[in-house]
């Protein structure tokens, strides 16, 4: 492993006027891998504040030349996101609530053991690395722009370099990855870096439509098109031009829309539904989905060469799981944005519960993350979030693997074989739902997965007591529906 250099180290500044023990203190940090400036007056540290980058603070509360209290207040101006412990060998209860109403991350009471400072030293810099890098997504993006895919691994910085590279030109882009693991605020990231964000980013779920449906919204129609078109409509490339249009889920596109969007790619040009003469459109595309395209052309359900086209810059975006060391970060964050939603105090990460998320599986990635960390907001009411608090994920991990059935709907070992209609009629429901969850509740698209027709899919869904509305995702949240009941 190629070792830090001092610009890469986290850098800590150290102020006590006690300088045998700030140099204790500094051997045990640099013994860490820490970089360390010792400061023993206030007016030396605010100094030094403004003059380098400081990842991390640790203050005593008196000082000769000042008060403890006010080099936080005037930090904390200098640099918002630095995070301050505070050390004092007059601690009160009352003096430590000061210095988190003043924006302390932590308190420590003199004499106190190396590995509590060091526990709050390697939180309290996660925390300053995770506000640092909000706060610079923030300046470029604007300060009403949402911190979008946020992170240290060297996973999710790859993906924010290849979006910083390309968002600037019009190149087409295709993002992949799993369900939940940030594709549209990738998107969205794309636009706003472009010289095209002072114009509209307009989103669309191709699976979501039928396929009649999806091309007037994408391509607009004209008053008398079809049943119900009493007005014309522009479309979503009309609403998008000179902005960004984003396909979600391409792959679910019917195959009349598939050769309409090739013909937009190709030549920015597009026919509304019901129309005779075709519009000019300055609209960037960039599609995603979580299907693997290639597989879809090689099974003739998508088009080759809207593939190649849609192909220009693929970037796929990692699971949570390949993301271990950004996982107490997200979940910091998402404590504090909660708990400032509901005027509530964010609860800090015990060194247990971060353990437990990083060892839990995150199979709906950020989304899951985010929607625990609320729920875990709302219910635990402690100052610090204890493994206890998110009694899903550990029951999740101590969960014996079930034993799997030789055949879908035909248990194993010595229970009692079902009959060969019985067996029949649960692999068909089973088929069903797993159509309709990979679908995401679209019944065009699982009925083209199942090589049926649509209106055969539905009867089918029918008779097995299933709803498409079982498997739709929610428009905010984006959680998928509990799984659907035996009827």
């Amino acid at each position: 492993m190629t070792p830090e250099t001092p610009a890469q180290q986290p850098h800590v500044l150290l102020v006590d006027d006690d300088l045998q023990l700030a140099e204790l203190m500094s051997m045990r940090m640099t013994s860490r891998g820490y970089r360390v400036t010792v400061e023993g007056e206030g007016k030396a540290a605010l100094r030094r504040l403004s003059q380098e980058r400081v990842d991390a603070m640790v203050l005593d509360l008196r000082l000769e030349d000042m008060d403890g209290m006010d080099v936080l207040r005037a930090a904390r101006q200098r640099a918002p996101e630095l995070s301050v412990i505070m050390l004092t060998a007059h601690g009160s209860i009352e003096t430590a609530v000061q210095a988190m109403q003043e924006g302390a991350y932590g308190f420590l009471t003199k004499p106190f053991h190396d590995h509590e400072l060091m526990q709050k030293l390697t939180h309290a810099l996660e925390r300053s690395v995770l506000r640092r890098e909000v706060a610079e997504l923030r300046r470029r993006m604007g300060e009403d722009g949402e911190p979008l895919l946020l992170g240290v691994s060297e996973a999710i910085s790859r993906v924010r370099e290849v979006i910083a590279r390309i968002a600037p030109t019009d190149a087409t882009v295709l993002l992949t990855g799993e369900s939940g693991t940030g594709k549209e605020l990738a998107a969205r990231m794309l636009h706003v870096l472009s010289r095209r964000n002072a114009e509209r980013f307009v989103a669309v779920n191709c699976g979501a439509l039928p396929p009649e449906l999806l091309e007037s919204e994408l391509f607009g129609h004209v008053k008398g098109a079809f049943s119900g078109a009493v007005r014309e409509r522009e479309g979503l490339f009309g609403a998008a031009n000179g902005g960004t249009l984003f396909l979600d889920e391409i792959g679910e596109a019917s195959p009349s829309v598939q050769v309409k969007l090739l013909r937009v790619l190709q030549e920015q040009r597009l026919t509304r539904v019901g129309a005779d003469v075709e519009e000019t459109v300055d609209v960037r595309v960039v599609a995603a989905t979580n299907r693997d395209l290639s597989e879809e052309v090689a099974a003739k359900r998508f088009r080759q060469d809207l593939y190649f086209r849609l192909h220009v810059v693929p970037i796929e975006l990692p699971p949570l799981r390949e993301r271990l060391e950004d996982i107490p970060l997200l979940a910091q964050l998402f404590l504090e944005r909660t708990a400032n939603r509901y005027g509530l105090r964010p609860p800090r990460l015990a060194p247990a519960t971060v353990e437990l998320l990083q060892r839990y599986g995150w199979p709906g990635n950020v989304r899951e993350l985010i929607h625990e960390m609320e729920a875990a907001v709302l219910l635990a009411g402690a100052d610090e979030l204890q493994p206890r608090h998110v009694p899903r994920l550990g029951q999740a991990l101590e969960r014996p693997p079930a034993e799997a059935p030789l055949l879908p709907g035909v248990p194993g070992g010595t229970e009692a074989l079902p009959s060969l209609r019985e067996a029949r009629d649960a692999f068909e429901r089973a088929y069903l739902a797993e159509a309709m969850r990979r679908s995401n509740g679209s019944v065009s698209a699982a009925a083209r997965m199942a090589g049926r027709n649509r209106s055969d899919f539905y009867d089918l869904l029918k008779r097995h007591g299933l709803s498409a509305a079982d498997f739709k995702e929610t428009s905010e949240a984006g959680a998928t529906r509990p799984a659907p009941r035996d009827p």
